[in-house]
């Protein structure tokens, strides 16, 4: 089966940016959330490849 990177229609808080990635890496979505939350924290570039993701990602459809 072809493994491809898509937003969570089930596990997602705002945009399912954070759901679909720890799906596709196989880890829990709130590590990645946190993983987030630090980078745009620290410099402000995790609020902008969140946005960027949100626009490029695309939506599961099932």
């Amino acid at each position: 089966m072809d493994k491809r990177l898509y937003r969570s229609s089930e596990n997602r808080m705002i945009a399912g940016i954070c759901g679909g990635l720890g799906e596709y890496f196989d880890i829990d979505p709130t590590i990645v959330r946190l993983i987030v939350v630090a980078a745009a924290l620290a410099a402000g570039s995790g609020l902008l490849a969140y946005l960027l993701a949100w626009i490029i990602i695309p939506e599961r459809r099932e």
